[in-house]
């Protein structure tokens, strides 16, 4: 009888160790070393069936020799998974999609099987068959080149997938996959490694696209070990609040494009719907003007975007003031409200300064400060900002207004949604000569008082 080896796993990083400890040297974590079972396996994961692929090694190619037009992406008919991935689903590529459950995952992955022109496999480990088909019924009702497996041995997957041959694979979830090779109970560390190199062999052998849905800890991050977001050629986050409508997906790693693209969808009864232009949800509808508003004119990736900004600023009613920010980095509105107080005289250290970008959206781009600035102020002297104007600007330390990246697409945007005017920084060099929108130059924020 051949003596059952096993070894410890960090279940937060998936660091190994010889023996129990009490806290993770690799992660710093507390309680999370567990013993697995480990098999060396006599026979590997997932081979070709045909002999001559078995029996062929890989060579090495000059990279002028390379051919890779015959390997052209996979349109997925979502205009906004495409622009995420870099124009579409690349042959053999490994997709891993992330997020917080109930947002939409599975949703949207069976949406995009659904919709696809192509051959495809929804594998689930989560739902039957027959939960899958309601489901299926609300967002595409017929389709003749989707099938549907509900397992969970990656064994057992790769026969169905001998038979079926598809041109896309969709595994729902990589959690719950469990292979034969492994004693480890399915969602261990052990058992994620080991179910996707099966995944992946099998994909970079057949040039078969694989995407991986992977649940996601209390932190944020995807369950399992980190080296699970190495292994794969991109990842993806899908998030949002359940509170709203949209979601949000984007690129934390794309190895055939960029990570700074960004899709947004509305969830709907019938499932997700691609927002051609967030602009317009994003911005709400008033009738009458309102002090602490202010219209900025951020970009995501390549895409300009209208987000509106609120503020309120009130008299503290404790000691300390407070300051509050949804969607907007704290430290960041801390640093804008010293930059007000030392070099435009506003006292604002005794009140409580609230901050909000509607939409339930979070935006980074320094591009916003002009209008975080105008919203304080606004809210400040209870007087609204000039209506149909909107700001794309960054505050400096100094207090002055500095130039931001392509000031010319921002402009354009904020044309075409109607805005008279816009506010940039002075030293902006651009060629653009727009026709209905007044363009106001900023040097520093005193300017910015003479206009509001």
């Amino acid at each position: 009888m051949t003596k059952v080896k096993t070894t410890f796993f960090c279940q937060n990083c998936g660091a190994q160790f010889a023996k129990w400890q009490g806290q993770c040297t690799s992660c710093k974590s507390w309680n999370t070393i567990t013993e697995e079972l480990i098999q060396k396996p006599d026979k590997r994961d997932w081979r070709p069936t045909s002999t001559a692929a078995k029996n062929q090694a890989s060579k090495p190619l000059k990279i002028s020799d390379i051919d890779t037009t015959k390997s052209p992406r996979l349109n997925t008919t979502d205009g906004e998974l495409n622009r995420v991935l870099g124009g579409g689903i690349v042959p053999g590529s490994l997709i891993l999609l992330g997020g917080e459950p109930g947002i939409g995952k599975s949703t949207l992955m069976l949406q995009l099987a659904l919709k696809l022109p192509y051959k495809t496999l929804y594998v689930s480990g989560e739902e039957s068959q027959k939960q899958i088909k309601l489901r299926a019924e609300r967002i595409h009702p017929n389709s003749d080149l989707c099938y549907i497996l509900t397992e969970t041995k990656t064994q057992h997957i790769f026969k169905q997938i001998e038979q079926v041959n598809p041109d896309i694979l969709v595994i729902d979830s990589i959690q719950t996959l469990q292979s034969d090779f492994l004693d480890a109970s399915s969602g261990s560390v052990s058992q994620i490694k080991q179910c996707t190199s099966e995944l992946m062999k099998f994909a970079k052998d057949t040039a078969t696209p694989v995407i991986l849905i992977g649940h996601i800890t209390k932190d944020g991050s995807i369950a399992g070990p980190k080296i699970l977001e190495h292994m794969v050629d991109t990842v993806l986050q899908f998030e949002g609040d359940r509170n709203h409508v949209f979601r949000i997906l984007r690129a934390h790693k794309n190895r055939f494009g960029s990570t700074h693209e960004l899709g947004i969808y509305e969830m709907q009864g019938s499932g997700l719907r691609e927002v051609q232009n967030p602009s317009e949800l994003l911005i709400s509808k008033k009738d009458t003007a309102l002090s602490g508003n202010a219209i900025a004119v951020t970009l995501e990736g390549m895409r300009p975007l209208l987000v509106e900004v609120q503020a309120l600023v009130s008299s503290a009613v404790y000691g300390t003031p407070q300051r509050s920010t949804t969607g907007f980095n704290a430290k960041r509105l801390n640093m804008l409200l010293a930059v007000l107080e030392k070099r435009a005289g506003f006292r604002l250290g005794a009140k409580d300064v609230f901050l909000n970008i509607t939409g339930g959206i979070r935006v980074d781009d320094p591009a916003i400060d002009l209008a975080v600035v105008a919203a304080i102020l606004s809210s400040n002297s209870d007087q609204a900002v000039i209506r149909n104007y909107c700001f794309a600007g960054e505050v400096g330390l100094s207090g002055e207004i500095r130039p931001v990246q392509r000031v010319e697409q921002r402009i354009m945007e904020a044309e075409k949604l109607g805005f008279e005017g816009i506010f940039i920084a002075k030293h902006n060099t651009f060629s653009l000569k727009p026709t209905k929108i007044q363009i106001h130059l900023l040097s520093k924020i005193e300017d910015l008082l003479n206009f509001i």
